[in-house]
């Protein structure tokens, strides 16, 4: 017994219900996915990269296949993933001969702080990060934004620290990245954010001036 071969209206009932069922799978794989990538923000992306409120060096890779878009091959880059959900966190960053920065960013991308070498006018860029309500919650002095005891509020409890160290020649890339490596990103020491002490009965404590992010 030999099958007829479908006719020409066959056919194109065949493909129109192929491509149905096809448009109907990737539909679903759409929605499937669509949750998954919404939540792969900036700080979940570099999870595999940084440890949380820990320094690591980005490793240098051929061109074309970095790891963070835009990377200068001339610059030596290192991750901080900051939670501020248990405390504030102190940043300290080497300043290396020639130029160095560093930049906070939102868990979405978006910058609320930058600072270089030549702004901080020291040998080591230094600051303790925090948040609003941690910032409120300090003793105050007058010396609180001083270059030795600077406070950054920020916008957001989490977030990514990107440092960078210019190497003038490709022969002083290693010494520039051992020197990035000393950067630290954990918490401070207890006296550095020392709560403000309680006011006696009837009196108001003063407020806070408080840094808003740049």
């Amino acid at each position: 017994m030999s099958l007829s071969r479908p006719s020409p209206a066959g056919r194109i009932a065949l493909i129109a219900v192929a491509g149905l069922l096809l448009g109907l799978a990737v539909h679903v794989v759409t929605l499937l996915t669509l949750p998954r990538l919404a939540t792969e923000d900036v700080y979940d992306r570099y999870a595999g990269m940084a440890p949380v409120n820990g320094v690591a060096l980005v490793a240098a890779t051929a061109p074309g296949s970095e790891p963070i878009p835009s990377l200068d091959p001339n610059f030596a880059v290192a991750l901080c993933r900051f939670d501020l959900g248990n405390g504030p966190i102190r940043i300290t960053v080497p300043v290396s001969p020639h130029y160095t920065s560093l930049a906070l960013y939102s868990r979405r991308g978006t910058p609320f702080y930058a600072l270089n070498d030549r702004a901080a006018g020291r040998r080591l860029i230094e600051f303790t990060l925090m948040t609003q309500a941690q910032r409120a919650a300090l003793a105050t002095s007058e010396d609180e934004t001083s270059a030795d005891n600077l406070f950054v509020v920020a916008p957001v409890a989490t977030g990514i620290a990107v440092f960078r160290a210019l190497a003038v020649e490709p022969g002083a890339m290693a010494t520039i990245r051992a020197g990035l490596a000393e950067a630290k990103c954990a918490a401070p020491p207890p006296s550095a954010v020392a709560p403000a002490p309680t006011p006696p009965p009837g009196v108001r404590p003063r407020s806070l001036p408080i840094e808003p992010p740049p």
